[in-house]
């Protein structure tokens, strides 16, 4: 198999892997609110339906409106960002990154792990669809990759969990920023409420919440956790084991909520 380039030039380009029903699309929202950065939704979703035969929302349109080749969709991640912007915010669900795709471009990128979790994951995604396993929501996927660019690096990749940095949304982006090498924005806290010409043509089934929103809500308070029954809390059961091996390796700002 043909490898897939590594990038060569001096764009600034952040990957975030995510799963499902996350914060990932707010996270998109702070990064496309600043003036130097393009933004790519979940670039490798044809790709994975047309691969899978999964039957997800708005199916045939993410297929037509997508890029079904892996290698050309990396060709573009590797490239210049779009309108020549300085920095490439990546969004990406874990689960998207089937086996057969090459990785070799992923270390000449800024990789964080974003996670949640997975009772808070699985309570809102099975509004939307009726059945949901492990692989659905991508934490197994997001350990294989945290251990695969841990070998290949030599240190572990950041990792944020949704409820801390919800907690500090500033001060975490501050560090994000300091460690890809940009300079924070204020402009990153709020942004204008409505959909974006870059959001997937699965917004409507997906996004209702983040295009009402004009910036980072406030974390569910610890009593209103949501209860799961049957399936949905079996496969959170699983879940559980991969989102503790990736919770103990998160990055945490000491006292950042105070």
């Amino acid at each position: 198999m043909p490898r897939a380039r590594k990038p060569v030039n001096d764009t600034v380009r952040i990957a975030m892997w995510s799963g499902p029903r996350n914060i990932s699309t707010a996270m998109m929202r702070a990064w496309e609110n600043r003036s130097d950065c393009a933004v790519i939704d979940e670039p490798f979703y044809a790709h994975y339906l047309a691969e899978t035969g999964l039957d997800h929302p708005a199916r045939d349109a993410v297929i037509e409106s997508g890029e079904t080749s892996w290698r050309k969709v990396v060709e573009t991640l590797t490239g210049p960002a779009p309108g020549g912007k300085h920095v490439f915010y990546q969004k990406h669900m874990a689960h998207h990154l089937l086996d057969h795709i090459d990785h070799d471009w992923i270390e000449g990128l800024h990789n964080i792990l974003l996670i949640r979790d997975p009772v808070e994951v699985i309570s809102s995604y099975t509004k939307a669809r009726d059945e949901v396993t492990p692989e659905d929501i991508g934490l197994p996927q997001q350990v294989e990759l945290f251990e695969e660019l841990t070998e290949a690096k030599g240190k572990p990749p950041t990792v944020i969990d949704a409820g801390d940095f919800l907690k500090a949304p500033e001060a975490y982006l501050r560090a994000i920023c300091e460690d890809v090498g940009v300079p924070f924005m204020d402009c990153m806290l709020t942004w204008p409420s409505g959909p974006r010409d870059t959001d997937g043509v699965w917004a409507p089934h997906w996004y209702g919440q983040v295009q009402q929103s004009t910036g980072f809500h406030h974390p569910r308070p610890p009593g209103k956790r949501p209860e799961l029954t049957g399936e949905a809390a079996e496969t959170a059961e699983i879940c559980r084991e991969y989102y503790d091996q990736l919770h103990a390796a998160r990055f945490v700002i000491p006292d950042a909520s105070r």
